[in-house]
């Protein structure tokens, strides 16, 4: 890289930055319907923990067929186009209950959760995320 790349401002701001690597993140997502990935970032700029949607370690994987959620089109899902997004039958965690999981919860207070998806458009928190996050003492979320 040369001196001149290195000496200009057209390094990428803080939240462009981590939601890039949200996204790197997202890649590793174990869900058939949407990739998602969060990073927990503390006051300092340092990544907490990362997170990606899919099943708790050690259970099953929805890309391997193993979720009766993931099996089913978005037309045979009960409710789905009503808004009644029943995930009981989903085997998934979501990504930032994930970041939130493997964070230490020292590092939380006054954190920032950056939030990407690759499949698609992003969507706004779940309620239950959004409670988890809160409860972290996460303070801002990047989506």
């Amino acid at each position: 890289m040369s001196a001149e790349r290195i000496a200009s401002n057209s390094r990428p701001g803080w939240d462009v930055y981590f939601l890039g690597i949200a996204e790197a993140v997202a890649a590793r997502a174990d869900c058939r319907r949407a990739r998602f990935g969060s990073v927990i970032v503390d006051v300092h700029h340092r990544i907490v923990a990362t997170g990606y949607n899919g099943a708790p370690p050690g259970e099953g994987s929805c890309l391997a067929g193993e979720c009766p959620r993931g099996l089913r089109t978005y037309e045979e899902t009960p409710g789905f186009h009503q808004g009644n997004h029943d995930y009981s039958d989903c085997i998934a965690l979501h990504s930032e209950a994930n970041a939130v999981a493997n964070a230490d919860p020292s590092r939380c207070r006054g954190a920032t959760i950056y939030l990407a998806r690759i499949d698609g458009d992003s969507l706004p928190l779940c309620d239950m995320c959004g409670k988890l996050i809160r409860a972290a003492g996460i303070t801002r979320v990047v989506y």
